[in-house]
Protein backbone atom coordinates (compact mmCIF):
# COMPACT_ATOMS: atom_id res chain seq x y z
CA UNK A 1 0.00 0.00 0.00
CA UNK A 2 1.26 3.34 -0.56
CA UNK A 3 2.68 5.96 1.92
CA UNK A 4 1.77 9.25 -0.17
CA UNK A 5 -0.73 9.83 -2.33
CA UNK A 6 -0.69 13.13 -4.58
CA UNK A 7 -2.38 15.12 -6.97
CA UNK A 8 -0.34 17.52 -9.25
CA UNK A 9 -0.76 19.61 -12.24
CA UNK A 10 0.07 18.08 -15.25
CA UNK A 11 3.17 19.40 -17.52
CA UNK A 12 4.47 18.58 -20.59
CA UNK A 13 7.51 16.21 -19.55
CA UNK A 14 4.35 13.78 -17.65
CA UNK A 15 2.67 13.08 -21.05
CA UNK A 16 4.99 10.09 -21.58
CA UNK A 17 3.45 8.44 -18.24
CA UNK A 18 -0.26 9.38 -18.91
CA UNK A 19 0.33 7.46 -22.83
CA UNK A 20 1.90 4.93 -20.59
CA UNK A 21 -1.14 4.63 -17.99
CA UNK A 22 -4.19 5.40 -20.78
CA UNK A 23 -2.51 2.67 -22.41
CA UNK A 24 -2.99 0.18 -19.58
CA UNK A 25 -6.17 1.82 -18.28
CA UNK A 26 -7.81 2.22 -21.69
CA UNK A 27 -6.66 -0.21 -24.46
CA UNK A 28 -10.26 0.08 -26.16
CA UNK A 29 -9.74 3.79 -26.42
CA UNK A 30 -6.47 4.90 -27.62
CA UNK A 31 -5.66 8.28 -28.34
CA UNK A 32 -2.12 9.61 -30.15
CA UNK A 33 0.23 11.57 -27.74
CA UNK A 34 -1.09 15.02 -29.66
CA UNK A 35 -4.49 14.64 -27.72
CA UNK A 36 -3.09 14.17 -24.53
CA UNK A 37 -0.68 17.42 -25.09
CA UNK A 38 -3.47 19.35 -26.68
CA UNK A 39 -5.82 19.26 -23.37
CA UNK A 40 -3.03 19.74 -21.34
CA UNK A 41 -1.67 22.97 -23.00
CA UNK A 42 -4.83 24.26 -24.43
CA UNK A 43 -6.57 23.83 -20.34
CA UNK A 44 -3.82 23.39 -18.03
CA UNK A 45 -5.82 24.01 -14.84
CA UNK A 46 -8.17 20.74 -15.88
CA UNK A 47 -5.38 18.50 -16.03
CA UNK A 48 -3.88 16.31 -13.07
CA UNK A 49 -0.96 13.57 -12.46
CA UNK A 50 -1.62 11.33 -9.60
CA UNK A 51 1.73 9.79 -7.81
CA UNK A 52 1.78 7.15 -5.56
CA UNK A 53 5.08 7.41 -3.73
CA UNK A 54 6.82 9.59 -6.19
CA UNK A 55 5.61 7.42 -9.45
CA UNK A 56 3.00 8.36 -11.68
CA UNK A 57 -0.48 6.02 -10.74
CA UNK A 58 -3.19 8.02 -12.83
CA UNK A 59 -4.07 11.02 -14.53
CA UNK A 60 -7.38 13.49 -14.92
CA UNK A 61 -7.75 15.83 -18.86
CA UNK A 62 -11.06 18.24 -18.14
CA UNK A 63 -11.99 21.49 -19.95
CA UNK A 64 -15.01 23.75 -20.58
CA UNK A 65 -17.02 22.34 -23.02
CA UNK A 66 -20.62 22.38 -24.84
CA UNK A 67 -22.88 20.92 -23.07
CA UNK A 68 -24.60 17.48 -25.05
CA UNK A 69 -21.80 17.85 -27.42
CA UNK A 70 -18.44 14.95 -27.50
CA UNK A 71 -15.35 15.71 -28.27
CA UNK A 72 -14.66 12.70 -31.01
CA UNK A 73 -12.52 9.89 -29.26
CA UNK A 74 -8.91 10.84 -30.32
CA UNK A 75 -9.66 13.76 -32.08
CA UNK A 76 -7.76 17.43 -31.67
CA UNK A 77 -10.05 20.47 -29.97
CA UNK A 78 -8.31 23.71 -32.18
CA UNK A 79 -9.19 25.31 -29.07
CA UNK A 80 -11.21 25.81 -25.66
CA UNK A 81 -14.50 27.04 -26.65
CA UNK A 82 -16.39 30.26 -25.48
CA UNK A 83 -18.81 30.51 -24.37
CA UNK A 84 -18.72 27.01 -22.81
CA UNK A 85 -21.94 25.73 -20.53
CA UNK A 86 -20.08 22.63 -18.86
CA UNK A 87 -16.80 21.44 -17.95
CA UNK A 88 -16.13 18.15 -19.44
CA UNK A 89 -14.05 15.45 -17.51
CA UNK A 90 -12.45 14.11 -21.09
CA UNK A 91 -10.89 11.02 -18.83
CA UNK A 92 -9.83 9.65 -15.18
CA UNK A 93 -7.23 7.29 -15.54
CA UNK A 94 -5.98 5.45 -12.31
CA UNK A 95 -3.83 2.28 -12.25
CA UNK A 96 -4.78 -0.71 -10.37
CA UNK A 97 -1.94 -0.01 -7.37
CA UNK A 98 -4.44 3.65 -7.50
CA UNK A 99 -7.73 1.76 -6.90
CA UNK A 100 -9.25 2.04 -3.59
CA UNK A 101 -6.87 4.47 -1.94
CA UNK A 102 -9.40 7.40 -2.27
CA UNK A 103 -7.72 9.30 -4.69
CA UNK A 104 -10.39 9.15 -7.79
CA UNK A 105 -12.69 10.75 -4.83
CA UNK A 106 -10.06 13.11 -3.92
CA UNK A 107 -9.90 14.42 -7.43
CA UNK A 108 -13.67 14.38 -8.51
CA UNK A 109 -14.10 16.66 -5.59
CA UNK A 110 -10.79 18.84 -6.61
CA UNK A 111 -12.62 19.06 -10.35
CA UNK A 112 -15.89 19.57 -9.22
CA UNK A 113 -14.91 22.75 -6.75
CA UNK A 114 -12.98 24.12 -10.04
CA UNK A 115 -15.88 23.77 -12.22
CA UNK A 116 -18.24 26.11 -9.64
CA UNK A 117 -15.48 28.60 -9.07
CA UNK A 118 -15.51 29.49 -13.02
CA UNK A 119 -19.52 29.14 -12.98
CA UNK A 120 -20.18 26.18 -14.35
CA UNK A 121 -23.82 25.04 -13.82
CA UNK A 122 -23.10 21.14 -14.44
CA UNK A 123 -20.44 18.94 -15.26
CA UNK A 124 -20.17 16.21 -17.98
CA UNK A 125 -18.61 12.96 -18.98
CA UNK A 126 -18.42 9.72 -20.88
CA UNK A 127 -19.02 6.47 -19.05
CA UNK A 128 -17.00 3.90 -19.93
CA UNK A 129 -15.14 0.58 -18.28
CA UNK A 130 -17.96 -0.17 -16.34
CA UNK A 131 -17.70 2.91 -14.31
CA UNK A 132 -21.38 4.11 -14.49
CA UNK A 133 -21.85 2.83 -10.74
CA UNK A 134 -18.12 5.07 -9.82
CA UNK A 135 -19.93 8.48 -11.28
CA UNK A 136 -23.58 7.51 -9.91
CA UNK A 137 -21.78 7.50 -6.38
CA UNK A 138 -20.12 10.91 -6.89
CA UNK A 139 -23.34 12.58 -8.33
CA UNK A 140 -23.81 12.16 -11.92
CA UNK A 141 -26.68 10.74 -13.92
CA UNK A 142 -26.71 9.29 -16.88
CA UNK A 143 -29.04 10.83 -19.55
CA UNK A 144 -31.51 8.64 -21.60
CA UNK A 145 -30.89 8.00 -24.61
CA UNK A 146 -34.06 9.35 -25.76
CA UNK A 147 -33.01 13.04 -24.96
CA UNK A 148 -29.84 12.84 -27.42
CA UNK A 149 -29.42 13.66 -30.55
CA UNK A 150 -28.31 11.40 -33.07
CA UNK A 151 -24.95 13.21 -33.43
CA UNK A 152 -24.49 12.04 -29.87
CA UNK A 153 -25.42 8.60 -29.82
CA UNK A 154 -23.05 8.38 -32.81
CA UNK A 155 -20.43 9.52 -30.97
CA UNK A 156 -21.21 7.34 -27.91
CA UNK A 157 -21.42 4.06 -30.22
CA UNK A 158 -17.33 4.88 -30.80
CA UNK A 159 -16.89 4.04 -27.82
CA UNK A 160 -18.43 1.24 -26.54
CA UNK A 161 -22.07 -0.21 -26.64
CA UNK A 162 -21.91 0.59 -22.93
CA UNK A 163 -20.98 4.19 -22.81
CA UNK A 164 -22.99 6.80 -21.07
CA UNK A 165 -23.17 10.25 -21.30
CA UNK A 166 -23.35 11.41 -17.63
CA UNK A 167 -24.31 14.60 -16.49
CA UNK A 168 -23.92 16.54 -12.45
CA UNK A 169 -26.06 19.52 -12.41
CA UNK A 170 -24.72 21.96 -9.16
Amino acid sequence: MSNTIHWRPLTPSDLPAVEAIAAIVHPGFPEDAAVFAERQSLYPDGTRLLELDGVPAGYVLSHPWHFKQLPALNALLGAVPEPADTYYIHDLALLNKARGTGAAARIVGEIQRHARAHGFANMSLVAVNDSLPFWHKHGFRALSPSVLSPELLAKLASYEAAARFMVKTF
